[in-house]
């Protein structure tokens, strides 16, 4: 009997029948290229001039649909709801304030060359073991990725292994959240109690302060948002990304075809765990600080949330989703401090209601990767058979 054989893309093709895609790269190059100019080369009297705040607020909006992407790549694509994603964000941020703490040396308040101010004040005598190798950059952008992967990866081994899915899942990766919260607000963990880390200085010898180090932020984070982008765009256009739309849609059918759904389930949510934790070391040098409440339970909601509302399923909708969210917030919590919730509410709602498949996913224009590749129709050799079509309810 022929089959089809699939033909696979190479390069960076599956790039290019990506509309929506090519759109947010472009609004990158663009952001990565006026910003720096318009911040550090336009005079402060010109009304072209953009703030140094203004970039750093920028970068922290990048920095949240990275998040969102993340989120994205496993409930758009693999149908895994997670309610815990803000843990795998603060854990990426802790690390990036771990080293910038050590970079401190002995400018603190206390003057203490090896121990963080905090802990002088605690009375700590020595620097915890799993402090050590914080000094050295790399091995703090190893951890970036590596500490919310590996418990990514623990966590999904025990939970997939288990077939704990649906709301169970979402349940318990909510308690995860909730239990590394209530862990690291305890002053005896080492990691600040509930003031959590700040007071940095400078990262790689700038100065965090600096327009120049602000915008040198900003464009690291433009282009990882970029990079991770391309990353998410190959795995959900590859093989693997048709296997997960598969389990999203009938998983116990995908398993009596032979495949370890596990396997793919815990990659995938590593991957997934591993890119909150880098947009959460982007996140870090920007506003300066982390603490404890990132953990919280509400934050990994509202994630979903941004996700819902730019359009689950396209990736890009997930990066529109953040920036629009939050760039309401900003502007609701100056205009209307006191009733604006209500305000976020009523948007939550509307669309909810009137746009189920958010604000990019009711484009014609911009369908959703996920049922685009599911709507696709598989190309027939020449000479096989016929494909019987599936009767209702099979």
């Amino acid at each position: 009997m022929n089959t089809a054989v699939p033909q696979r893309r190479s390069g960076f093709s599956f790039l290019l029948t990506d509309r929506g895609g090519r759109i947010l790269l472009s609004v990158l190059l663009v952001l990565i290229i006026a910003v720096p100019i318009l911040n550090l080369w336009v005079p402060e009297s010109s009304p072209f001039h953009v703030p140094t705040f203004v970039v750093s607020l920028l970068g922290k909006y990048l920095a949240f649909a990275l998040l969102a992407l993340s989120v994205d790549l496993i409930w758009g694509f693999a149908g895994i709801l997670s309610l815990g994603h803000g843990a795998f964000f603060a854990l990426g941020g802790y690390a990036m304030g771990m080293h910038l703490m050590r970079e401190i040396g002995g400018r603190g308040v206390y003057g203490n060359p090896i121990l963080p101010d905090f802990m002088v004040f605690l009375n700590w005598k020595e620097l915890p073991w799993y402090w050590l190798g914080f000094d050295m950059f790399w091995f703090a952008m190893l951890m970036v990725a590596v500490a919310p992967g590996a418990l990514a990866f623990l966590f999904g081994w025990l939970a997939f292994r288990s077939r704990v899915t649906g709301v169970y899942l979402s349940i318990i990766t909510q308690a995860l959240t909730f239990a590394l919260m209530l862990a690291f607000f305890r002053n005896d963990m080492g990691f600040g109690g509930n003031n959590g880390l700040t007071d940095f200085k400078d990262v790689l010898g700038f100065n965090l302060q600096s327009d120049a180090t602000r915008v040198g932020l900003f464009i690291a984070t433009a282009l990882l948002l970029a990079l991770s982008y391309a990353l998410c765009r190959l795995i959900v256009t590859s093989r693997l990304g048709s296997v997960l739309v598969a389990i999203r849609d009938a998983e116990s059918r995908t398993r009596f075809l032979g495949y370890r759904v596990e396997h793919y389930q815990l990659f995938v949510f590593t991957v997934s765990a591993a890119l909150a934790g880098i947009a959460g070391a982007l996140y870090v040098p920007q506003v300066g600080i982390i603490n404890p409440s990132e953990f919280t339970p509400a934050n990994s909601i509202e994630i979903v949330i941004w996700v819902a509302i730019g359009g689950r399923g396209t990736l890009y909708g997930a990066v529109l989703g953040a920036v629009i969210v939050n760039f309401a917030k900003t502007y609701l919590t100056g205009a209307f401090p006191d009733i604006w919730l209500y305000f976020l509410g009523a948007m939550f709602i509307l669309v909810t209601i009137f746009l189920p498949k958010g604000l990019v996913g009711t484009l014609p224009a911009f369908p959703s990767l996920s049922r685009k590749s599911a709507a696709k129709p598989r190309p027939v050799s020449p000479g096989a058979p016929p494909v019987r079509q599936a009767a209702p309810g099979e």
